[in-house]
C-alpha cells in the first residue's frame, strides 16, 4: 500500500484508523497526515503517542474535511460501509487530482479459487501465529464480509475507471486507483 504513494505526495487521510498503525507509517513518509476513526476509546492512545498526526473522531463518509488528500487509504474498514459503491465514491471524492487511493479490503470467498487463497491465508496465519508476536485489532468484526470478490472488483471497476485490483490470501484484496490529474 504505501509502495502506491507517488513522489511529491504531501498529505494523507487514512480512513477507519484504528490503532493507528496505518496513519504512523504514512506520517513516516508524508508531513500532513490525518487519521479519522468513530471510536474515541480506540483513537485516545495513538493520539497520546503522535501528537505530529490530525486524529478526527468522525465519520468518513460523512466528515467535512474541508479539502482533499494526495493518498486517500484504508484497510479493512470498506466492507463496514452500508453502501460500497457510495463508499468507493467518497473515498475518490477525497482524492486529490493526481493522488492515489489505496484500499485493503475484505470479501467473501464463492468460487474454488478464492477458497484456495483462504486456505493458503489461513496456514500462513498458523505459522506466523506460531512463530511470531500475535498483534490484535480493536476494531469490530464484520463477518463474513458482505460482498463477494466479484461484486467488489464489479463495483471497484464501474466506481474507479483504471482501478488496479489484486487478490490476496485471507480473504483480502487491494484496490489501487490513480485520480486523474486536472
Amino acid at each position: 500500500m504505501l509502495n502506491a504513494i507517488a513522489t511529491g505526495a504531501t498529505s494523507a487521510l487514512d480512513v477507519g484508523t484504528g490503532d493507528g498503525m496505518l496513519a504512523v507509517d504514512l506520517r513516516r513518509m508524508l508531513p500532513d497526515v490525518v487519521a479519522i476513526d468513530t471510536d474515541a476509546d480506540v483513537l485516545a492512545a495513538p493520539a497520546r503517542e503522535h501528537e505530529d498526526i490530525e486524529w478526527v473522531l468522525g465519520d468518513a463518509l460523512t466528515y467535512d474535511f474541508g479539502r482533499t488528500f494526495d493518498v486517500v487509504a484504508s484497510i479493512a474498514v470498506v466492507h463496514h460501509f452500508p453502501d460500497l459503491r457510495a463508499g468507493l465514491e467518497r473515498l475518490a471524492s477525497l482524492t486529490a487530482p493526481g493522488g492515489v487511493l489505496a484500499v485493503i479490503g475484505l470479501a467473501t470467498a464463492t468460487t474454488a479459487r478464492d477458497h484456495l487463497y483462504g486456505l493458503a491465508g489461513l496456514l500462513q496465519h498458523q505459522w506466523f501465529s506460531r512463530t511470531r508476536t500475535v498483534w490484535e485489532h480493536s476494531a469490530p468484526t464484520v463477518w463474513p464480509p458482505p460482498h463477494t470478490y466479484d461484486e467488489v472488483r464489479t463495483i471497484a471497476a464501474e466506481t474507479l475507471p483504471g482501478v488496479k485490483w489484486q487478490q490476496h490470501a485471507l480473504w483480502r484484496y487491494e484496490l489501487v486507483w490513480h485520480k486523474p490529474a486536472r
